[in-house]
């Protein structure tokens, strides 16, 4: 194997294992959203909450970036009556995205 099929591997195995630990992130980062929201819309049961934290990691599949889940998220609030912006769930997401990105690289 030549050097440069080498480097190739390698530079493929880094992008793969990059996108990896992006994907975990993000879903960290809805985890942290989605719990969150929960206890704005007092919402206490394992359950509930469980299920809340599987349907904003499944809507941020839909499209790219994050706007999905903002949509999503305020539709919710809007919903049960909460007077939670656009600009404060973009905040939130924001704010646990460092934080979900900080975790993910600690444990990898």
């Amino acid at each position: 194997m030549s050097s440069f099929e080498e480097r190739e591997r390698g530079e493929e195995a880094k992008f793969a294992h990059d996108a990896s630990l992006r994907f975990k992130a993000e879903a960290r980062r809805n985890k942290h959203l989605a719990h969150w929201a929960c206890a704005e819309m007092d919402v206490t049961d394992a359950d509930a909450i469980a299920n809340y934290v599987a349907e904003v990691i499944a809507v941020d599949m839909t499209e790219a970036g994050p706007a999905d889940v903002v949509r999503k998220v305020k539709a919710d609030f809007d919903a049960k009556n909460v007077e939670i912006d656009e600009k404060a769930i973009e905040a939130k997401i924001a704010q646990f995205d460092i934080q979900a990105r900080a975790e993910v690289l600690s444990e990898a």
